[in-house]
């Protein structure tokens, strides 16, 4: 097993550290340090940056050849760290304890050392593993609180302001679909200096805002939580194939959210975060896609057509359509056999007009 100790506090000393006991360079670039793997000990990298007011991150993209394990041990107060495990398994431990946490794909975990006694992060051999820890020194941290934070939950209060470690803690759950978004936008931005540290700290505010709301959503009772978990996207695509596979005779949106398996605040929840819709928004449009779909490509009645997707008339069609397009769908299909011109290039032309 490769035996890693990190002695050291801020992010350049901990590059530094990995590069020492790696027996190899490190790089930096307006504050944002990176280490590379030597291949005697796998491939991959590992990137640190530190922002002002005691926010800084550490981003491991990597795989080892051997079971790896990394100690952080510095003989200070460690910061209040948020492991969000993106790909592959994290064990963490206490320095001071013996049970072992796993952080699999999808987790993050809340961790926070108690007095000065440090963490311990152990990776599988071959495994790949990318995995962000955004640190917080929490009494750096206190000049960035102007409020006595009585909007948050107790137990995040009583958190941020052990500011001299008196308590161990830990907390893990499922992260949200929105912080998938931000650690992908974080893997892909790139840009100069002064600009990209800029940006990347916005981004790191974004998490750690994100990681408060998702643990007040996981200490809520389970039918009151509303975040949707990156976990729960193949649920999503259930509810999805049920309204594009039922048109014709769509359960209400309380019955799909049952049988996939969320609660109806949590889907209509995930339908504005990757819609921007509601559902029955989103069942609309879905709606007059076929309609128009039918209209250009099938000899359809009217009334076959609202049949088929579910509209309870003829004329509740005619009417939803034309609120859409500005055009009758009668008229639609007749100016199409009579124009022999495709249903996109009549309807841009109706909404240009």
């Amino acid at each position: 097993m490769n035996n890693f100790a990190i002695s050291s506090l801020p992010f350049k000393e901990i590059i530094t550290d990995l590069a020492k006991e790696m027996d190899t360079d490190f790089t930096e670039d307006c504050t944002l340090y990176e280490v590379q793997i030597p291949q005697r000990y796998g491939s991959g990298k590992i990137t640190g940056i530190d922002f002002d007011d005691g926010l800084g991150l550490i981003q491991f993209n990597c795989t080892f050849l051997e079971d790896t394990e990394i100690a952080f041990s510095v003989d200070k107060i460690h910061p209040l760290k948020f492991l969000i495990c993106q790909e592959g398994l994290i064990h963490h431990k206490f320095m001071n304890e013996s049970n072992w946490h796993d952080i699999p794909q999808y987790k993050n975990a809340i961790v926070a050392s108690s007095e000065r006694y440090g963490h311990i992060i152990q990776l599988k051999a071959g495994q790949h593993n990318l995995f962000t820890s955004l640190e917080l020194d929490r009494r750096r941290f206190q000049t960035k609180i102007s409020c006595e934070l009585q909007s948050l939950a107790k137990q995040w209060r009583h958190l941020l302001n052990d500011v001299t470690a008196k308590k161990t803690f830990y907390h893990d759950g499922y992260y949200s679909l929105q912080s998938t978004e931000i650690l992908k936008e974080w893997n892909t931005y790139r840009q100069n200096n002064f600009v990209y540290k800029l940006h990347l700290e916005g981004l790191a505010y974004k998490i750690l805002v994100l990681q408060i709301m998702q643990f007040e959503d996981d200490i809520k009772t389970e039918g009151n939580k509303t975040l949707l978990r990156s976990s729960e996207l193949s649920q999503m695509k259930k509810a999805l194939t049920i309204i594009n596979d039922n048109l014709e005779d769509l359960p209400t949106v309380d019955q799909i959210a049952s049988h996939v398996g969320l609660n109806s605040k949590k889907l209509q929840q995930g339908f504005q975060e990757i819609f921007s819709k509601t559902v029955n928004e989103y069942i609309q449009d879905k709606r007059l896609e076929v309609i128009r779909m039918l209209l250009t490509n099938s000899e359809h009645t009217l009334t076959t057509i609202a049949s088929i997707v579910g509209c309870r008339s003829k004329s509740y069609l005619s009417k939803i359509f034309k609120e859409a397009y500005g055009v009758q769908p009668s008229e639609f299909r007749k100016n199409l056999l009579a124009h022999k011109v495709t249903a996109e290039s009549l309807l841009e032309d109706k909404e240009g007009e």
